[in-house]
């Protein structure tokens, strides 16, 4: 089974694909994770989402040395959507709470928001710069879980996206 059905590139094309609801799994689901910080070099950061409809949306904007906004769609195949429900799932991060977590700071903030079924989850923290930052949280356990699932949901779509486009996202 592809990987990828179909691509829309930031050229205005718009293409008809299935909804979710025609799809196998019957479940709603979306997905949104932002990470960016106001500097010197103006609002950078680093954003995706998986939609409702199956659509991947990657954006990547930093302003060093002139840098450009890259913005990258792509359709998913049921299959990806699956494994992505699943990292979530095995994840657990739906068990979390952020209350304990480090607030958004002059450094940066994080954003993740899930939706799956009737479930619904939304997190804010500051950036992490590693697992010690982690560590040292007045919730470790949790942020872990929280540390991990990002990690792997930006391989899974920086997968996709230079798997499809060629590119070498950050």
């Amino acid at each position: 089974m592809l990987l990828i059905q179909h691509i829309a590139e930031s050229n205005g094309e718009t293409f008809e694909t299935p909804t979710m609801a025609d799809r196998e799994d019957d479940v709603e689901f979306y997905l949104r994770y932002y990470v960016g910080h106001k500097g010197k070099f103006g609002h950078e950061f680093l954003e995706f989402e998986f939609r409702p409809d199956g659509k991947l949306r990657y954006a990547n904007n930093s302003n060093y040395k002139n840098d450009t906004m890259i913005r990258k769609e792509v359709f998913l195949t049921p299959a990806v959507l699956k494994e992505c429900r699943r990292i979530i799932a095995d994840s657990e991060i739906m068990k979390e709470d952020d209350n304990n977590w480090p607030l958004p700071d002059r450094i940066g903030r994080q954003e993740l928001e899930i939706v799956v079924g009737n479930e619904h989850i939304s997190f804010t923290t500051s950036k992490i710069g590693s697992l010690m930052d982690v560590q040292t949280s007045d919730d470790p356990d949790g942020l872990r879980v929280f540390y991990y699932l990002v990690q792997d949901l930006k391989c899974l779509v920086f997968s996709l996206i230079s798997l499809h486009f060629k590119i070498k996202p950050i």
